[in-house]
């Protein structure tokens, strides 16, 4: 059983950006590969990668790589809040004690996760919440208890943000101070803008 668990979304059709995000160059690697990376770097004994909009054109980045695991959402024109869930289904039966919760597009170091899992586990709160300068960023982690929550959000009644606020005197905003944990890319100009700010 993994202690952690990791789930990242990768299923949507990346419109904004023009072409697959996942598969945008990023240190040397893609995107997609390089997040599995971190996330197994920082800890996750356990990835999965949710998939939708094209997955054989993502399937081969992540041959090779131990730990991680890959699951189809064949709904995720529906919402975000689908593949949350198609993730939770394929990592539930591990009970994991925490979960890592992160974007493909939200490029994050293996040293940036690490600091938001320790910060987690080093605490007693149900959800952990990484924030720079007042910001709330990401990954986000939560208890493993609330693995069936998550079973139930939808996009109607706001998905995860949901059960974190049914949860907010439990929930922990840290001060990381890291400004890569509000990095999120959705057009052209939002990846040149993260691409120069990690330089």
């Amino acid at each position: 059983m993994a202690a952690v668990a990791a789930i990242l979304l990768s299923a949507g059709e990346s419109r904004r950006m023009g072409r697959p995000k996942a598969l945008l160059p990023w240190r040397g690697s893609s995107l997609l590969r390089h997040q599995v990376t971190a996330l197994t770097e920082a800890g996750a004994g356990r990835v999965v990668v949710v998939l939708g909009h094209q997955p054989e054109n993502l399937l081969p980045e992540l041959q090779g790589l131990t730990g991680v695991d890959w699951a189809i959402n064949r709904d995720y024109l529906q919402g975000k809040t689908t593949s949350i869930k198609t993730g939770v289904r394929a990592v539930i039966d591990d009970r994991p004690e925490c979960l890592l919760l992160l974007n493909v597009d939200q490029p994050r170091s293996a040293d940036a996760v690490g600091r938001v899992l320790q910060e987690h586990r080093s605490g007693c709160s149900l959800v952990t919440i990484p924030t720079c300068n007042g910001k709330g960023g990401h990954p986000i982690v939560l208890d493993g208890s609330l693995l069936d929550e998550l079973l139930d959000i939808n996009e109607e009644t706001l998905g995860i943000k949901a059960v974190v606020q049914r949860h907010q005197e439990s929930v922990r905003r840290i001060e990381v101070g890291i400004p890569e944990v509000l990095w999120d890319m959705n057009t052209p100009e939002q990846y040149e803008a993260v691409l120069k700010a990690a330089t």
